[in-house]
């Protein structure tokens, strides 16, 4: 790869240090502090370059080697009383030893991180922050600063419009099977380049290898750790603006994840996936054939196990109990805060109250009453393979956000959790047909343009950052590729009538559930609307008389395209900075979309039909923000902050529905049944 030419040329001097900004004339420029665009880029494509490593860019090393962080005071917001804090901490030889795995859920290596988070965001200006990461990237755990710098450059303004790499090229042993990566590195050692294919987990004689291709997409993966690391559970507002409606979207992204899981298992013949039961038999084990970065390998779980206490973490009962309080907070409509006054959760705000409760978010009104069911779960269930600590494992698939969706129990933990949710959703009353209507509009056609048709491609990608550089042996190409799902294009075909006289602003909103259970029952409206995927959303404003309204798959406002290579990143930053040009990767800003070519599940040869539902409501009473129609920019989970419209999550399918005919009478819902094929097409790129 010509990149990695580059690469090694710009470490050798780079052209761009931290100019004035007289020097900057002419380029792209942050409107935070004056600082090019493709100057962040830069910084942040070197930072995250070979982490393991020592910094490989000729600046960066000499601000990680002349730099005084303490001698900066003001050039932090606090003062400077965050970096003392971690100089002290650093000072003690309290930090975790670098070469040593990360886990988000270790609350000792978390707070480590969050000290390092809390310094980046602290910084008035961009130099302050590349200095200190530069520092601390040549002084603390290596995978504590991916996670802190992660984290920092999503919620620092300083970093906006700064397009993070996709994780599974920095840190890609936690993606490629280990032998993948003994033969990079018999590749790197013998100077032959190398691309090798990556094969899913398990074999045909597992089941869910039939699946593998959804769990182990490692851009749904890039997707899920860009969730977390944009809504963290441990952020409170000392750290930056407080983060609406963080527990809903909790509740909704797993919602999300787990009717996609199912869609994709129904697709390949398989039952849908059962919940999570604390007292019986967790069937399903999980071998993810990965090595850390310096030996440990992750946790194996067999099959058929039965849940046990995991000593020093927590035991079985533990759960039960912070599951039986929000049962009862669920029960009695309300939840207790610290200060003992009751809450009111029955209510469209409580869906995000109980998110915040359950997984647990420091935004939880009763952390020590209500605890953190969700990560507690997810460790107790990641040590399950050794829960007496006998062989002292590292931590497992489940305990990072980067391979969690990987293991099977993940799903059921959450088809469990999404069972309280449903739970207190049902409790609240359904929609009267006042509610659903939309005055004067009316749907009279839906349908889809173009196939519903999806295949596999081969998609390559980058081992460079897992292999070590040594002196003797130049950078070469070192790739593997996996097989990635994607659909053919299409189109939803929406006609509208608009019987009022005047312009009407409508929300369009488009779902699909699976018609069909593994046994050919058809689901019930209210059954099949729990289980419905959301394809769109978006805004239109509806002139008098007919609209015919065409929204293109690539335009759903649930989905981003996937991330660039680092090598690709790296390439545009430095052409923009040696041609004076603007950067131009706008639609890249933001990962916490589902990946574009996901947007619709598999299907399978005969088609798997789903039912396609439309619902066009009153934007005007909808929106939360003005000029809904030019936002063109991903929002759908309130990125950065802004939420497009005020409805929950889901509405209008969000709530218990007794009696379906209800939605039949309002003229703006239709429906209609589609089939999803796959014709087992796999284009190959190798």
């Amino acid at each position: 790869m010509k990149v990695l030419v580059v690469f090694a040329l710009v470490a050798a001097a780079s052209a761009f240090s931290f100019l004035g900004d007289d020097d900057f004339s002419g380029f792209q420029k942050d409107e935070s502090d004056g600082v090019p665009l493709a100057q962040k880029q830069h910084d942040i494509n070197y930072l995250l370059y070979k982490v393991y490593e020592p910094l490989h860019n000729a600046n960066l090393k000499t601000l990680a080697d002349t730099f005084d962080p303490e001698a900066h005071a003001s050039d932090y917001r606090d003062g400077g009383v965050a970096v003392l804090k971690l100089l002290k901490e650093l000072e003690d030889h309290t930090l975790e030893e670098k070469q040593h795995y990360y886990s988000v859920f270790n609350a000792t290596q978390r707070e480590q991180a969050i000290l390092l988070t809390n310094v980046l965001l602290q910084c008035q200006d961009w130099k302050t922050v590349i200095s200190n990461a530069a520092y601390f990237r040549q002084r603390i755990n290596e995978e504590e600063f991916v996670y802190a710098l992660y984290t920092a450059a999503k919620h620092s303004p300083l970093a906006k419009n700064v397009v993070l790499p996709p994780i599974y090229e920095i840190l890609p042993h936690f993606f490629t099977s280990n032998e993948v990566l003994q033969k990079a590195y018999k590749a790197k050692i013998t100077a032959t380049p190398g691309k090798f294919v990556t094969n899913f987990t398990g074999t045909p004689n597992n089941p869910e290898y039939r699946v593998a291709y959804f769990t182990e997409d490692i851009g749904l993966s890039n997707h899920y750790f860009n969730w977390h690391i944009e809504y963290p559970f441990w952020w409170n507002d000392t750290f930056g603006p407080h983060i609406e409606r963080k527990g809903e979207t909790f509740f909704w992204i797993h919602h999300q994840l787990n009717n996609r899981f199912d869609a994709e298992r129904l697709s390949n013949h398989l039952d849908l996936v059962q919940k999570l039961h604390w007292d019986e038999t967790l069937h399903d084990g999980f071998h993810p054939h990965t090595l850390y970065k310096y030996g440990s390998f992750f946790p194996v779980r067999p099959d058929d196990i039965h849940i046990e206490n995991v000593d020093h973490v927590a035991e079985v009962h533990d759960l039960v109990v912070l599951e039986n309080r929000i049962r009862d907070a669920i029960d009695h409509g309300y939840i207790i805060d610290k200060e003992g006054s009751k809450v009111d959760i029955k209510n469209e705000e409580g869906i995000d109250i109980l998110g915040n409760i359950i997984e647990s978010s420091l935004y939880s009104p009763n952390v020590e009453y209500y605890g953190s069911l969700n990560n507690l779960a997810h460790v107790l269930l990641g040590h399950q393979g050794d829960p007496h600590d006998k062989y002292h494992e590292a931590p497992s698939v489940l305990e990072h956000y980067e391979t969690a969706i990987r293991d099977p129990a993940f799903y059921q933990l959450h088809k469990y959790i999404d069972d309280l949710f449903r739970k207190h959703k049902d409790r609240l009353p359904p929609y009267n047909k006042e509610e659903l209507e939309f005055h004067g509009v009316a749907i009279n056609n839906i349908n889809i343009d173009g196939p519903l048709e999806t295949y596999l491609e081969d998609y390559e990608y980058s081992l460079v950052n897992a292999v070590d550089d040594k002196d003797e042996v130049d950078n070469l190409e070192i790739s593997t590729y996996i097989p990635r799902l994607k659909h053919k294009d299409f189109s939803f075909n929406v006609d509208i009538i608009n019987n009022n006289n005047v312009d009407v602003l409508a929300t369009i909103r488009i779902f699909a559930w699976p018609h069909r259970d593994s046994n050919g029952v058809i689901f019930p409206f209210n059954e099949g609307r729990w289980r419905a995927i959301e394809l769109d959303k978006f805004f239109k404003t509806l002139k008098p008389g007919e609209n015919h309204i065409v929204r293109k798959s690539v335009e759903s406002s649930v989905t981003v395209p996937d991330v660039p290579s680092i090598n690709t990143l790296h390439e545009k930053a430095e052409a923009a900075l040696s041609g004076g040009s603007d950067l131009q990767l706008d639609q890249f800003v933001s990962a916490t979309g589902l990946p574009n070519r996901l947007l619709i599940p598999k299907g399978n040869e005969a088609g798997v039909e789903f039912k396609l539902v439309v619902a066009v409501t009153d934007g005007a009473a909808d929106a939360a923000i003005n000029g809904l129609e030019t936002f063109k920019k991903f929002h759908h989970y309130g990125y950065k902050g802004v939420y497009p419209d005020k409805k929950p999550h889901g509405y209008p399918l969000d709530r218990h529905v007794p009696d379906e005919r209800i939605f039949h009478d309002i003229p703006n819902f239709a429906e209609t049944i589609v089939k999803v094929f796959n014709h087992n097409e796999h284009i190959r790129h190798h």
